[in-house]
């Protein structure tokens, strides 16, 4: 009875993430940072993300704590058992439509639950979710908004009216994604950098519609922003301090926390720490073989949890990487080319038997942090960015969708860690991006500034003078005024 009672004495968050790998991990590692301090979660996945976690990591994995619970809610999207990421046009229309009532049921169920599960004190909401701001009105609830991207991402998004207005969008025709319209400079954006371009806004931008629904639905949500009681991001103020004043100015409070995986590290629980968001079952032999590799000789090929390609884009990526003679991990997720196999060619595996892996899944924090790994090509999400950073890795960005490719702007520019390559991607610029990002001049500059901000990140998350450590003290302070 004295647990129950201590329970019931808790403060309550209910955490949402958007459905989605990239926002799933960020949002439990917030959810494990609050639960360390003092607060009784409830995690909130949907039916078909919870089915996938228990796939991948085992029936009872997310039985959790006694004070660490997963619910779940339908997305209201036709059945289906695939172990892919669900369409994201799909998924988003089913966020604006499906969500609200299921979501307030199951608050209405908490706040009304057994003696033992404090009343809900608090939403932790994804900022794609906005329309939990309806449910925190129906409850009165304070609702807390996790953005999970980059902020310089963020006021990318922020452009999708103002660009419209100017009328900068929606595209003439399709052929201005390569005509070199999109090369056109907007130096006009608080907070961003003067030599920003169209290419670097995020890409929903790249649409002949005015009418285009990502287009829409994300404008919509970075209003709906303001709704919140409190913003955070995940990052820290040392890599984006002109970004993270603009949005200041937009959405106050805000309070930058990031990485929270590295916050996340610093807490000694096995028990918090062996819950985990993988929607994909993770290969851990790749460490044991990255244990027998030099330090700095190994490039890591991760395009992430939503790229596809086409089968002429993998191969020329194959082959680029074999050319290059350099060893290599490589992550090939099972759908990566939207449902079809991906298929290499013998010759190719027979190129690299000796000096180079491919696995489906694998757990990237822990890869990046290796000292094997000498250099990261990747797709520029965020969760990928900041784990490079942490771990020290400089990176060839090659960006797919969303705000993957202001951040390859920023990686590759303000923060000197990365080049790009280009989106036709052909194997001869592979084989020479690798080359000189493992052995070359420029390589090596971007490796010492990758250094540099590993240097500033763990700096940022470490008391009592830690920007991001001093930006949750701050934090708490807000919403448990008591403690």
């Amino acid at each position: 009875m004295a647990s129950n009672g201590a329970n019931y004495q808790k403060p309550h968050a209910v955490c949402i993430p958007a459905p989605a790998q990239g926002h799933i991990t960020p949002m439990l590692q917030l959810a494990k940072i609050l639960h360390h301090r003092g607060f009784y979660i409830t995690f909130v996945n949907t039916e078909y993300n919870h089915r996938r976690l228990l796939k991948s990591r085992g029936p009872n994995s997310l039985d959790g704590l006694p004070d660490f619970k997963f619910e779940t809610i339908p997305d209201g999207l036709p059945p289906s058992d695939a172990d892919s990421t669900q369409d994201i046009i799909a998924v988003c229309d089913a966020i604006s439509k499906n969500f609200i009532g299921p979501y307030s049921a199951l608050l209405s169920k908490l706040q009304n639950s057994a003696p033992d599960i404090p009343p809900v004190s608090c939403l932790v909401s994804d900022t794609v979710m906005t329309f939990t701001h309806e449910a925190a009105e129906q409850f009165g609830l304070p609702n807390v908004l996790f953005w999970t991207a980059s902020a310089c991402g963020l006021l990318g998004f922020n452009q999708f009216r103002p660009l419209i207005e100017k009328g900068y969008i929606p595209l003439k025709d399709m052929s201005q994604v390569t005509n070199g319209y999109l090369e056109t400079t907007l130096d006009w954006i608080p907070g961003m950098r003067q030599d920003i371009r169209l290419r670097d806004i995020p890409s929903f931008i790249r649409t002949t519609s005015a009418d285009d629904f990502m287009l829409n639905f994300l404008a919509n949500e970075v209003e709906e922003i303001s709704k919140g009681t409190i913003l955070l991001l995940n990052t820290f103020e040392e890599l984006e301090h002109d970004s993270l004043n603009a949005v200041s100015g937009i959405y106050p409070p805000v309070y930058a926390i990031g990485p929270v995986s590295l916050l996340l590290d610093q807490i000694e629980d096995e028990k918090l720490q062996s819950i985990s968001s993988s929607l994909w079952k993770e290969d851990t032999g790749v460490v044991d073989w990255l244990n027998t590799k030099e330090p700095n000789s190994v490039v890591y090929v991760n395009f992430g949890s939503i790229t596809v390609m086409t089968a002429n884009q993998l191969t020329e990526f194959a082959w680029g990487l074999a050319n290059s003679k350099k060893p290599f991990l490589w992550i090939i997720r099972p759908d990566i080319l939207g449902g079809d196999s991906a298929v290499l060619p013998p010759e190719f595996m027979t190129e690299i038997e000796e000096r180079s892996m491919i696995a489906s899944w694998c757990p990237q924090q822990q890869v990046l942090r290796h000292p094997a790994i000498g250099g990261f090509l990747t797709h520029s999400g965020w969760n990928s960015t900041l784990e490079s950073i942490s771990g020290g890795v400089p990176v060839i960005c090659w960006p797919f969708f969303g705000e993957q490719q202001t951040n390859c702007r920023y990686s590759c520019v303000e923060w000197g860690i990365g080049m790009e390559i280009d989106n036709d991607v052909k194997r001869n610029e592979v084989e020479a991006q690798v080359r000189e990002l493992m052995e070359g001049e420029k390589g090596q500059k971007m490796r010492k500034k990758a250094q540099e901000w590993k240097i500033k990140v763990e700096a940022s998350i470490t008391g009592p003078h830690g920007s991001s450590y001093n930006n949750l003290e701050k934090l708490f302070k807000e919403i448990l005024p008591s403690s």
